[in-house]
């Protein structure tokens, strides 16, 4: 029986040795999280925003191991899915893509600033100990993880952990289930190169970084949504019309229904300057898409964390 721990969230087994942890409903710093059993040690992809959502899953990591987890791998600098470090790290080695480590020192706590009212029970930041540049191989015993960095796409420093041979795929928030794409800090069209780079791994099974697990049709469906910001950037600029005003009279059509849909404002802002020739990643200013993304959303998005 899949074992449900606090929060609505749950174990969800995808192969041998290896499990999602999903977070419902995937929203705003909702994030999923993956384990993998095999070897001496365990090792998590990613943790959770709050101390009381990484503590658990550190229970729900004990219901299917009696070994603590020797390796957290952080996809992304992003606090939902590092803040949890803290309660790893007396006893995991700490793994990320070397410019991950840079932004999670730089950004620091900023993300408990956007909301204050959120319990983060005291969250500090551990910073990785072991850094790659674009690939590191983790052996599990029999079970091979292969991380990799796919380029600039939900930010400029994202890692997935690939499985080959369970053909199990951890993408981290470069592919979305049920739940909008954001490109705030990483590039659109980088994403596009990278889930085309995912593609071609050919994967079973898909843990997005947030939502339901699934298959290959999240990849499919994340790469629709960034084509149709893309078309969406395209017809603004011919009206003369600003990103913010472009997501106002935007039709979504089949991605209307999607979690978090004021992610487009700072999407189409991606969208238009890599339009103008901007490469991906290029800086932009941050504060002020967030700004213009909550004016959209009539006000802070909501974070159940």
């Amino acid at each position: 029986m899949t074992p449900k721990p606090r929060f609505g969230a749950y174990l969800q087994q995808v192969a041998e040795h290896v499990y999602a942890y999903v977070q419902p409903d995937g929203g705003w710093c909702l994030n999923n999280a993956g384990l993998i059993t095999a070897g001496a040690r365990p090792a998590l992809i990613d943790t959770a925003a709050t101390r009381d959502r990484a503590l658990a899953l550190k229970d729900a990591v004990a219901t299917v191991s009696p070994r603590a987890p020797g390796y957290v791998v952080n996809t992304h600098p992003h606090g939902d899915h590092t803040f949890g470090n803290s309660v790893f790290a007396d006893e995991a080695v700490i793994v990320a893509q070397e410019a991950t480590r840079a932004e999670m020192d730089l950004a620091g706590l900023h993300l408990t600033g956007l909301w204050p009212d959120v319990q983060w029970g005291g969250v500090t930041v551990r910073l990785p100990s072991l850094t790659f540049r674009k690939t590191l191989t983790l052996h599990l015993g029999e079970t091979r993880v292969e991380l990799l960095h796919p380029g600039i796409a939900h930010t400029t420093n994202d890692t997935v952990a690939w499985l080959p041979a369970e053909r199990v795929l951890f993408t981290g928030d470069i592919v979305m289930s049920g739940a909008t794409p954001f490109c705030l800090t990483g590039s659109v069209a980088g994403s596009l190169t990278a889930i085309a780079e995912l593609r071609a791994l050919a994967p079973r099974t898909v843990v997005a970084g947030h939502g339901p697990v699934g298959g290959p049709e999240l990849l499919d469906a994340t790469e629709r949504y960034l084509r149709h910001v893309q078309y969406l950037a395209t017809e603004g600029i011919a009206a003369g019309l600003t990103p913010l005003q472009a997501a106002r009279e935007a039709d979504l059509g089949e991605f209307a229904g999607l979690l978090d849909s004021e992610r487009l404002v700072p999407n189409l802002h991606r969208a238009y300057a890599e339009a103008s020739g901007a490469p991906p990643g290029h800086p932009l200013d941050i504060g002020e898409l967030f700004s213009e993304m909550v004016t959209f959303n009539g006000g802070l998005p909501v974070c159940c964390a």
